[in-house]
């Protein structure tokens, strides 16, 4: 199973992009996914989650509004459209996948990252 993260970059307070994650080796539809980041010298939280289906979705806080995970199942990938960007979401941006039938609280594949670094 491989998750490739891309679209991080540096850009300036205000702007937005949008991350992709491309999933390989796994039954997509079967598979909820996350965005999950790691701001410099601190600990991964929760960003944004989407069901199996597309169905239901998921924000922290500080994002909602701002921020829209979305899926594409016909080319296996998943989106984090992200408007609006503070200094404060620098982070690494992971996508990470869990198996719906599973019913685990926690995700079973993680991607590599990708590095969004907002400036003021």
């Amino acid at each position: 199973v491989q998750l490739q993260a891309s679209g991080g970059g540096s850009v300036q307070a205000g702007d937005s992009l949008k991350l992709s994650c491309v999933a390989s080796g796994l039954s997509f539809n079967q598979y909820g996914f996350g965005w999950i980041r790691q701001p410099p010298g601190q600990e991964r939280t929760f960003v944004a989650a989407i069901n199996w289906d597309g169905s239901k979705t998921g924000y922290a806080d500080p994002v909602k509004g701002r921020f829209t995970i979305s899926r594409d199942d016909d080319k296996n990938t998943v989106y984090l459209e992200m408007n609006d960007l503070k200094p404060e979401d620098t982070a690494v941006y992971y996508c990470a996948a869990k198996d719906a039938a599973s019913g685990s609280l926690y995700y079973d594949y993680w991607g590599q990252g990708t590095l969004v670094t907002v400036s003021s």
